[in-house]
């Protein structure tokens, strides 16, 4: 690459990076590119090369994926330290109830309140409440079985919360904690 398009793109992905600093929502590269006016090839390029700059050591911020589209996070290990005054407020900590029920839907989902609260062994009706007011989780259908009940699932603030790029990004459960959500179908 000459140095004359070198510094195109340097030009260009910072155009990008101020378009991801100023959007609070994750953006794919086709909502890039209409913002920017780039092309796509283009955005792809700027895209790589902010990851290459995002990654040293002396970044406190990374570029990343969540929910199909990009944007800009704190480092994972700044987290921590961030998240106390950063973290969305109205959001606060998650029960050990609350965090039960909504790893039960995340790994079983689609999934109904009654097949909820057989995995649990308890009520579950307060928990889906708190986990719908605070948008990680949703309705999704019903099921085809009598009185149709409806079925319940994860949301795109579910991925963001957890800062997941799609319901498959969710860690591997051993054969014992697959075991734990499997429904007797």
């Amino acid at each position: 690459m000459s140095v004359t398009m070198e510094l195109h793109l340097e030009r260009e992905a910072a155009l990008i990076e101020a378009i991801l600093f100023l959007d609070s929502e994750p953006l794919t590269e086709k909502a890039l590119s209409t913002i920017s006016q780039l092309s796509e090839d283009v955005v792809k390029q700027a895209l790589e090369l902010l990851k290459e700059k995002y990654s040293a050591d002396n970044s406190g911020l990374e570029l990343g994926q969540i929910t199909g589209g990009w944007t800009l996070l704190p480092k994972q290990d700044l987290w921590a330290v961030l998240k106390e005054r950063y973290g969305n407020k109205s959001e606060g900590k998650l029960s050990r109830s609350a965090i039960e029920t909504l790893s039960i839907i995340a790994y079983s989902q689609p999934i109904t309140r009654a097949e909820i609260e057989s995995l649990r062994g308890v009520s579950a009706d307060n928990m889906i409440r708190l986990l719908i007011e605070r948008n990680l989780i949703k309705e999704v259908g019903k099921k085809d079985a009598p009185g149709k009940p409806v079925q319940f699932g994860t949301t795109k603030e579910f991925l963001k919360f957890f800062r997941l790029n799609s319901i498959a990004d969710l860690p591997k459960l051993d054969e014992e904690e697959s075991e734990r959500f499997e429904l007797a179908r």
